[in-house]
């Protein structure tokens, strides 16, 4: 059963949610080609709409930053975030990489650098590619005829569209009245139903849905960050999902509550929300702006890096508040 909210079988039909089938991957509502979701719900006429309703005076910027040292996930052996000059002005005298006279080299300083990263590294998109069931992704689309030596031929980050969209903050940890929600809470529909009412606000087929824990102001210390974290459980990701959302993302390193409250399914949030729903992931965004400034509904502007293939992608997301 879908949520309240979704009043017609014209869109009813259109959210994967309504359909799936658990631990099943679902065949997309969009057709046997589909290989992004609900995002197809964006259109020429929701952006207009959204578009003209935002106050661009004002923008938020909802990324962190990149550097060494950042906390990412690397508890599975994928690498941090490493940035290292290739160019340097002295060097370059030394070096003469260039081919070039000595004075060409002291008058033009030159600076380069290289960075190697997880793609699931800072504020970034998870894919549909991600995650999925005994070998299959969203759609159908199977490890033995679609993974290559190197990617993943289908529903990689390269498929999205830039999302334009209506955004929506539920902020969980000012609902349950604290800074910063304790290590393994659980965000399940009886919290976002209790936090949409205390904000007035309601989740829409086609919104991008934010979730704050508080987990930002923990940022950049790995050591209180990372570990056991409160997130979202599957009843919640199903909430959000039957109610038409697009986009979920959230504050946190994980989105989901860590470790995982299936003892067959360590990530059950993830799977569910890309196999079964056709939902990408946002995680790593930073809330803190949007929440002091109560800011709960907004026009969401984010498109993350055309990696082909990639099962993440980073993205730089802006929120613009809505005209009153």
């Amino acid at each position: 059963m879908c949520g309240p909210n979704v009043v017609t079988d014209e869109v009813r039909n259109r959210i994967a949610a309504c359909n799936a089938r658990f631990r099943e991957v679902s065949r997309s509502p969009f057709g046997e080609d589909d290989q992004i979701g609900m995002l197809n719900l964006i259109g020429a006429d929701s952006m207009r709409e959204i578009v003209s309703e935002a106050d661009a005076s004002r923008v938020f910027d909802l990324a962190v930053d990149y550097f060494i040292g950042m906390p990412s996930w690397t508890g599975f052996g994928d690498p941090s975030f490493q940035i290292w000059m290739s160019h340097t002005p002295s060097g370059s005298i030394v070096d003469n990489v260039v081919g070039v006279e000595r004075s060409q080299n002291e008058l033009v300083s030159y600076s380069g650098d290289c960075i190697t990263m997880y793609t699931h590294c800072g504020t970034h998109l998870d894919t549909l590619a991600h995650f999925g069931y005994r070998g299959l992704i969203w759609n159908g689309f199977s490890e033995k005829e679609h993974l290559g030596s190197r990617h993943w031929r289908a529903c990689g980050a390269e498929k999205h569209p830039p999302i334009i969209a209506r955004g929506v903050l539920l902020d969980v940890a000012a609902t349950e009245g604290v800074e910063v929600l304790p290590a393994g809470f659980v965000i399940g529909a009886k919290e976002l139903q209790k936090c949409q009412e205390a904000q007035g606000t309601q989740v829409r087929p086609g919104d991008v849905v934010l979730l704050r824990t508080g987990r930002m102001r923990l940022w950049p210390d790995p050591e209180a960050y990372i570990p056991d974290e409160p997130g979202l459980d599957r009843e919640g990701a199903e909430y959000l999902a039957k109610a038409g959302a697009i986009l979920i993302g959230g504050d946190n390193i994980a989105l989901e509550v860590r470790p995982s409250g299936d003892p067959d399914n360590f990530h059950v949030v993830h799977t569910y929300l890309l196999a079964e729903a056709g939902i990408p992931i946002l995680e790593l965004v930073n809330l803190e702006e949007l929440a002091a400034e109560k800011v709960t509904e907004f026009a969401f502007v984010g498109a993350g890096l055309k990696i082909r293939g990639g099962t993440g992608a980073p993205m730089r997301p802006l929120a613009m508040p809505l005209r009153k």
